[in-house]
């Protein structure tokens, strides 16, 4: 099944804690859009974004977690 359309060029883009001053090899956010999360690399803002599932998200984020604490 095929995402709908976003428009990503006004939302707000949260780069992620593990990232340092100058970006690091880490990745930013958009929490703007009801039920996906678009990801992108924070080196380089204006190349690809992959879209995923907002439960595909947590389920990775969680998946971190765990193996981090």
């Amino acid at each position: 099944m095929r995402a709908p359309r976003i428009d990503v060029n006004t939302t707000r883009w949260q780069r992620s804690s593990y990232s340092n001053q100058d970006g690091g090899n880490c990745v930013e956010i958009s929490t703007s859009f009801p039920g996906v999360v678009p990801v992108r690399d924070s080196k380089n803002p204006q190349g690809p974004i992959l879209t995923v599932s907002s439960g595909a998200w947590s389920r990775f984020v969680h998946g971190f977690a765990q193996a981090d604490g």
